[in-house]
């Protein structure tokens, strides 16, 4: 009876921490200039960043330094650096950049192991096989990501893979509901049932082994629509001509036309005589680059 007391007791009291600590966390927005060493590394990183126009960019950087100022991000038995946040914060707005006023709610930390992981986020062993995941129970508002996963996702961008944006996908997928497929968060009513039966022809081709679509996408419904979101990230323009009705739902669901952007980062990166990209007008060793920003 003294245990279901003190049981009882100690509920009550995890519950009321939550529902502060919920209650009390107030949203921050930006109230200082980006970075410009962050904008160098958007630019050379991050080739949907350089298909967007100036505006959009002003916009995109934003919702980057927003996402950073209310995500912590924490490094697991690796060090953190500025481009670790940056790829991150990016692979959380690229799903969401069709929507003004999203916000991860259900989010307050990203922990970045150095490689992939197991189901007991041990680092070392033969059993490691994970490389991001959201969090569940205990582990609520938690996302692990590997961060030689995160980097690769935006070195090798003709794979149509990445993994942090699929993680992401996940979450928006989570936000009104479980994980299951269904972004019902983002998806307007109508095309629910289409889309279902959509997935489920998808699912069918993968089996038959006749789609270019990631195997793993045929695990569920869930993992399809994570993977064919990062193949209409990725290569947009081959998944309209390859699958164009399935191209037609996503450009719905995430409220972006993706195969009018020119998908290619700038690999000349910001050289001294370049013009600044604080949009000065001036040439870069004259502006930020003087000021060891670089």
């Amino acid at each position: 009876m003294i245990f279901i007391v003190v049981l009882t007791i100690l509920v009550i009291i995890v519950f009321a921490f939550n529902w502060k600590r919920k209650n009390n966390t107030k949203w921050k927005v930006p109230n200082t200039p980006f970075p410009t060493d962050w904008r160098i590394i958007l630019n050379n990183n991050i080739s949907y960043y350089s298909s967007l126009s100036d505006a959009e960019k002003k916009r995109f950087e934003y919702k980057v330094q927003e996402f950073l100022l209310n995500c912590k991000i924490t490094g697991v038995k690796t060090r953190i650096h500025a481009i670790d946040k940056i790829l991150v914060a990016a692979s959380a707005v690229i799903p969401i950049f069709g929507f003004d006023h999203w916000r991860y709610h259900n989010l307050h930390e990203v922990f970045i192991y150095p490689t992939m992981f197991n189901e007991n986020f041990e680092t070392e062993g033969s059993d490691r096989r994970i490389l991001g995941m959201v969090g569940n129970g205990y582990m609520e508002g938690i996302m692990i990501l590997s961060q030689q996963a995160l980097k690769l996702g935006f070195q090798n961008e003709s794979d149509k893979k990445n993994t942090a944006i699929h993680e992401f996908v996940h979450l928006i997928d989570k936000t009104a509901g479980p994980i299951d497929g269904i972004p019902s968060a983002l998806m307007e009513k109508q095309y629910a049932i289409p889309w279902i039966d959509l997935i489920n022809k998808k699912l069918e081709e993968i089996y038959d082994g006749s789609s270019d679509i990631n195997p793993y996408g045929g695990t569920n419904s869930a993992e399809f629509f994570s993977v064919a979101s990062e193949y209409f990230f990725e290569r947009p323009k081959l998944l309209k001509r390859k699958h164009p009705n399935l191209y037609t739902h996503l450009e719905k669901v995430f409220k972006q036309d993706m195969s009018t952007r020119n998908l290619r980062k700038n690999n000349a990166g910001i050289k001294r005589n370049s013009l600044c990209p604080c949009n000065s007008g001036n040439k870069y060793k004259k502006c930020c680059g003087s000021r060891g920003n670089n």
